[in-house]
């Protein structure tokens, strides 16, 4: 693809996304049909880990903390996508979880996503009620942290829960720490 000039001057000649000078070329979002803008200028390292099962080397991607505040919409998309796939790496569920993008770029940076959710876990909570990525729950006895004098106690708020393989975990922070705690402890607020 050939490097329209506004596409330069918006990047300031420099790989949008780590900041490199060198072997930079457009790179079109996929799923980015009918939106004007859905280019990014990347460097070659960048651009042979973007496409969709290809491996991320986590530690090329901690410039994703600058990258993430960009004010352009594609490059913000592409950020939130390759956070998500690294939401495995506690510094990347941090980051993920301090973007914030609008209804209309967080549709645009999910599109695509929707086959997986087909094989998704089906956690529940004390109720049944189907946990979500995402949710709110409350914990419902207290809970003594393993390797850490931390309780979780009775009536504390998790906010913005993550799913995990097993479907009677889920993630969340309590008091400033990530932690795992049973699904069958927690209600859906």
């Amino acid at each position: 693809m050939s490097i329209d000039s506004s596409l330069l001057m918006r990047a300031d000649h420099k790989c949008e996304l780590c900041g490199s000078t060198e072997n930079f070329q457009a790179y079109e979002l996929p799923h980015s049909e009918g939106r004007s803008d859905s280019a990014i200028l990347a460097c070659e390292k960048c651009r042979q880990q973007l496409p969709e099962g290809n491996t991320l080397e986590p530690n090329h991607w901690r410039c994703l903390n600058d990258t993430m505040w960009s004010p352009t919409p594609a490059v913000q998309v592409m950020a939130w996508r390759l956070l998500a796939r690294l939401e495995g790496e506690s510094w990347a569920h941090d980051l993920l979880d301090m973007l914030y993008l609008d209804d209309d770029l967080k549709a645009w940076a999910a599109a695509g996503l929707e086959e997986e959710d087909e094989d998704a876990v089906d956690c529940r909570d004390s109720n049944g009620v189907r946990l979500s990525a995402g949710d709110n729950v409350v914990i419902i006895k207290d809970l003594p942290v393993k390797g850490s004098s931390l309780v979780a106690k009775r009536g504390t708020a998790v906010r913005g829960i993550s799913l995990t393989s097993n479907p009677e975990h889920i993630e969340g922070r309590v008091e400033g720490q990530r932690i795992v705690i049973l699904s069958c402890y927690v209600k859906k607020s």
